[in-house]
């Protein structure tokens, strides 16, 4: 194993602290606090709302899958010069592989998503993502988010272009950190995820991308020596 291909020690700094926040808004159990702002024993009033459902659901999520055959593109026949083809195509596996991850979390799961609960007029009790085992009378398969994998899973990106764009790859990542909290807050205020489950995706999907840099393919140019057409 190449020490160049560990994850820098700012990203290991940045995947403990945020586990760390994460784990601390759980224990504050605050989740259930903020979702009641959204909504009333009638439901969640911006549940069906045009903005949150179509534009940040429906569309953004059209938008991710149309994205994916541009870099299978890029994988074959490079757009930018940068990453080897080999890269390209990795990342791409590394990006599908922690979306179908969270799908498989979300699949196995007995946590019901907010608009299920019996105090917003559905069935179910509130029970912790952490109370392994125990139902809670709802449909489940609400943790972590799979909406918020559109934007998170795409940490990949960051760790293709890093070793030869890093200006760039910055860039990058506060796009996708800022579409994943905007869509962590659509799905908030319509009823489909509390807040930790979309922190939770974000978490999982950065250890994907940390984890896969260990066995990504060494890099095929630097900044300091002059970038490498794939």
């Amino acid at each position: 194993m190449n020490r160049d291909r560990l994850p820098s020690r700012g990203w290991l700094l940045a995947l403990v602290a945020s586990l760390l926040l994460i784990l601390a808004w759980d224990l504050s159990g605050l989740d259930l606090w903020l979702t009641r702002f959204f909504a009333d024993a009638q439901g969640f009033r911006w549940r069906e709302s045009w903005v949150p459902r179509v534009l940040l659901h429906d569309w953004a999520r059209t938008a991710a899958v149309l994205l994916l055959p541009v870099l299978l593109w890029d994988a074959v026949r490079p757009l930018w010069p940068g990453p080897s083809r080999a890269a390209r195509g990795y990342w791409l596996a590394v990006i599908i592989g922690s979306a179908l991850a969270i799908s498989a979390l979300k699949r196995m799961a007995l946590t019901s998503c907010p608009w299920d609960l019996a105090e917003f007029g559905g069935a179910a009790q509130y029970v912790s993502h952490w109370a392994f085992g125990v139902r809670d009378g709802g449909a489940g398969h609400c943790f972590p988010s799979g909406h918020a994998s559109t934007a998170f899973a795409f940490l990949g990106l960051v760790m293709l272009w890093e070793p030869y764009a890093p200006r760039a790859a910055r860039r990058i990542l506060w796009v996708i950190l800022a579409v994943g909290l905007v869509f962590a807050g659509s799905q908030l205020v319509r009823g489909a995820h509390y807040l930790s489950h979309s922190l939770w995706t974000g978490w999982i999907c950065l250890a994907l991308a940390l984890l896969a840099r260990i066995w990504a393919p060494r890099p095929a140019g630097s900044p300091a020596s002059g970038v490498t057409r794939g």
